[in-house]
This record gives structure tokens, sequence and C-alpha cells, in this order.
């Protein structure tokens, strides 16, 4: 990943509405959130919304698909993966204890509802 579209992906989340859009993006998985939905859950104007999501999908965060008159939001989990270990990749510098934190964090069971399969 080059180190511009790191930015621009860091800069679209380093706003406190835009992050709290797009954790409720990761939460609600491949299945997504219907724009309505998002401004209810987060209690935001649907005009802030939309310039909240148009941020998050021109920084590559957020896809989007209409569903009869609706507009699904997913989070873009393949993106959001390559923003995460270029933040990664270095680390270490020999020390795998310096980064088990981040690899405890990336392998905890979070995202495995109880009795379902994980995430993928």
């Amino acid at each position: 990943m080059e180190t511009s579209l790191a930015v621009l992906r860091l800069s679209a989340l380093a706003q406190a509405n835009r992050l709290a859009v797009f954790r409720l993006l990761i939460k609600a998985g491949k299945s997504g959130l219907a724009a309505g939905e998002i401004a209810r859950q987060l209690e935001v104007a649907p005009n802030t919304l939309s310039a909240q999501l148009t941020v998050l999908a021109n920084a590559g965060l957020v896809d989007s698909r209409r569903d009869g008159r609706s507009i699904i939001y997913t989070a873009a989990f393949a993106q959001m993966g390559e923003l995460i270990v270029y933040l990664v990749e270095d680390c270490c510098q020999g020390d795998p204890g310096i980064c088990a934190p981040v690899m405890d964090a990336s392998t905890r069971t979070a995202c495995i509802p109880s009795g379902k399969e994980a995430c993928s």
C-alpha cells in the first residue's frame, strides 16, 4: 500500500462520527446496513451521515449497493485488512513480544457469535 493511500484512509477515520459509522458497519458484517438504519442507530442527521459516508467511500473503506429503495452500506473488509497490515508489517524488529497485543487482538473470537463459525 502506498503511504498516500494509508494517509487518506487514516484521515477518513480520524473523525468521531466517521469512526463510529465505520465501527458500526464492521459490527454489521457482510450484510451491511441501510443508510437510514445507520442514521437511526448513531442518532445522526441524514445529511451529516451522507457526508460521512462519502468521505469513507472516497477512502475506499465502505462499499454500497442498492436494495430496492435503500442503499446498503458495508465495510470494505479487504481494504481495512490492507490498512492494518500496512500499519504493522514492519512490526517487531526481531522481538515478537512487541506485536503480541496486535496478534492477540487479531485472533480473538470477538467476531464469532456463540455457536457460530469465525467470520470471513
